[in-house]
């Protein structure tokens, strides 16, 4: 069974589970050795739910220095995530992420007590464990960063930061290759061959593996049951070295680690889970084999940092226009969400924020400011006026020689009478 192309895993179901396990080491195929059904079942349920994990698409923007709307995805989702990393936690955002898991899993039991075991047990620590478990974690927050479900990614910031908290205390030292299987259409074969050399950056978290053949199973398995015309078996090939993606203070912004101590899973497999937001540059791409007649194609990538980013002035110039202030809060992201054209939610995030304050604190003059801009942008002029004559009422008390903020909002307010 070993030599047939067609069968990707054996699983045996046996009385004498030391011999069998001594008998099955040389053959790759042989994924447990189980002497209760019960065991057998889960093993097999644990592989499916990986193996369907590894047919997910993988979410990335490939930089384009043709296309400013392909280029601008790509500086949002890298602004968007540091903005986040970096925000504290809520307890208003979790109990929000509650109940809109209980709405949609309404009626589904084994979700429901899983978003209840979540409520009452989630911890920093544990967030790796949760993230790979099958939940709905695992599929809200996937979804979230695959569609740009802005809103959701929001409500799931705590689980994103504490998972780039644990790569990151738990960075590999050394330079890593790794590996991961895919199924791919031919359309995005074509996409890659006419992007070699070119800035890769993920929208999702990436698991990939230390063991060629760990990557090369998942495809077996992947490919014995997407075969259609236009499927692709992929391995990528990922160079990785952790020396090269700390920054100039040696803060590292896009970790990657061995996670099978940390995973639900555990196991083997030697699985790296690599940052969203990681950056790789596309070396090359090259025909293979997975076996005698399975052609299949090998991307390489290498991991990059900030200073092989391509956008890096326009990246560090984006970043300088949101808030000035040390603390990376509502209004950072408010600003952000502006920058994108997404004024609705900068509406949502900078009210938010504004209701946190108290009437006196020292940045509340920006803040209204900064509501009167987006509500011009959404042609709420009145509101506009409003919010700028509200600015300009509190700068003018508190910072009266700050000639050049009042100027900026004079120039605002003439800015809205001209539209």
């Amino acid at each position: 069974m070993q030599k047939l192309e067609q069968v990707c895993s054996i699983y045996i179901y046996c009385g004498n589970k030391k011999t069998n396990l001594e008998c099955s080491q040389p053959y790759s195929k042989v994924k447990a050795v189980c002497t209760k059904l019960d065991e057998l079942i889960d093993v097999i349920r644990v592989d499916q739910k990986r193996r369907g994990r590894n047919e997910e698409p993988i979410a990335m923007d490939i930089l384009d220095r043709s296309s400013t709307e392909l280029n601008g995805d790509f500086l949002h989702s890298q602004l968007l995530i540091d903005v986040l990393i970096k925000m504290k936690p809520n307890e208003q955002d979790q109990k929000e992420l509650i109940e809109l898991s209980e709405k949609e899993y309404e009626g589904n039991e084994v979700e429901l007590k899983l978003v209840k075991e979540f409520q009452k047990e989630y911890t920093l620590d544990r967030a790796i464990w949760w993230y790979t478990r099958e939940s709905f974690v695992y599929r809200l927050l996937n979804k979230a960063l695959r569609v740009r479900n802005i809103e959701m990614i929001f409500l799931m910031r705590n689980v994103i930061r504490d998972v780039y908290e644990q790569l990151r205390t738990n960075q590999c030292e050394k330079p890593v290759t790794v590996y991961r299987g895919q199924i791919m259409s031919g359309d995005e074969i074509k996409q890659f061959r006419k992007s070699v050399g070119s800035i890769i950056s993920l929208n999702s978290f990436l698991s990939t593996s230390l063991k060629r053949e760990v990557a090369e199973g998942f495809l077996r398995q992947s490919m014995g049951s997407c075969n259609t015309s236009n499927s692709v078996g992929v391995i990528f090939k990922i160079e990785a070295d952790p020396s090269v993606i700390c920054d100039s203070e040696g803060d590292n912004r896009r970790p990657f680690s061995q996670i099978d101590g940390l995973s639900y899973y555990g196991g083997s497999e030697a699985e790296i889970l690599f940052m969203v937001g990681s950056i790789f540059r596309l070396e090359h791409i090259s025909e293979d084999k997975l076996a005698a007649d399975a052609k299949i194609w090998m991307i390489h990538m290498r991991l990059c940092g900030d200073g092989e980013n391509d956008l890096k002035e326009l990246y560090n110039h984006m970043k300088s226009q949101g808030n000035d202030s040390e603390e990376t809060n509502l209004m950072s992201l408010g600003l952000m969400m502006w920058n994108m054209g997404e004024f609705d939610l900068a509406e949502k995030y900078l009210l938010r924020r504004l209701s946190e304050l108290l009437p006196n604190d020292p940045s509340i003059g920006g803040l209204y400011r900064s509501l009167g801009m987006v509500a011009n942008e959404k042609g709420d002029f009145d509101s506009s006026l409003e919010w700028h004559e509200k600015s300009l009422k509190v700068t003018t008390r508190t910072t009266p020689s700050d000639y050049i903020t009042i100027g900026n909002i004079h120039n605002s307010i003439g800015v809205v009478h001209e539209t």
